[in-house]
């Protein structure tokens, strides 16, 4: 597949995932449960819908753990970032579009990613906790971490069940949302994190300020997952002693 077909592909996967997982967010009112769904459902649906053309990343962490595992070029990995960060900030041009046509006023915290007493504040929902600067990097960096050992997993040519693949890795987003929604409103995806801090306006918080902790660790997690299963397949000199 010609890599100007992977890069529509994965620029119309991530603006997908932004539109239905933060516009849900924003218009749905469905609480911390529908908001999870929402955002497996997108990946399911994109999985399944362009996953043959390239893979379905839909996430720079995802196209950085799939390099740092071996299985794509650097160059490639490049091209997939650009077009993911393009086709999430499309979506979240668009959805402040929409928030504009319903008349709802200031964008505030607009989906977007952040930690602190100042953002939980800023969301106005007493159901968000105020997690430390630390806490929002562990937490981001582990979740990363499980995703990308799922995704890698059930995307091995080794797996039996690879038709399942898609179904495995939307549930597995429901859940690490279901855990981190109300500690860092939940990035895991540099892509998503980028296209709503660049159209949020709250009042007390500054959503490009805690920008870099949603970027940096979500890749970091990334890396350490392609590295532990390249291990756990036995692609590394100590493995391969056994």
């Amino acid at each position: 597949m010609k890599i100007c077909n992977k890069m529509f592909a994965e620029c119309l996967g991530t603006f997908v995932l932004v539109l239905g997982g933060c516009g849900t967010a924003l218009f749905g009112h469905v609480g911390f449960l529908g908001v999870a769904i929402a955002f497996g459902l997108t990946v399911i649906a994109m999985a399944y819908g362009i996953g043959h053309i390239s893979g379905a990343h839909l996430n720079p962490a995802v196209s950085f753990g799939v390099w740092v595992n071996g299985r794509m070029s650097f160059k490639d990995m490049l091209f997939y970032w650009v077009s993911q960060c393009v086709g999430a900030i499309i979506a979240g041009a668009l959805l402040l579009v929409i928030w504009k046509a319903a008349g709802l006023g200031a964008t505030g915290v607009f989906a977007a990613n952040g930690y602190g007493a100042e953002f939980a504040a800023a969301t106005g929902n007493a159901d968000y906790l105020s997690v430390s600067c630390g806490g929002a990097f562990l937490v981001e960096a582990l979740l990363t971490f499980v995703f990308l050992m799922v995704i890698l997993g059930v995307t091995d040519d080794r797996h039996a069940n690879g038709k399942f693949a898609g179904l495995a890795i939307g549930l597995t987003l429901v859940l690490i949302h279901l855990i981190s929604i109300p500690l860092t409103n939940t990035s895991v995806n540099p892509a998503r994190s980028l296209s709503q801090a660049l159209f949020s306006n709250a009042d007390g918080w500054n959503a490009c300020s805690q920008l870099w902790l949603f970027i940096v660790a979500p890749l970091v997690g990334a890396a350490l997952a392609g590295l532990a299963y390249k291990c756990l397949g036995g692609c590394c000199k100590c493995c391969k002693k056994d």
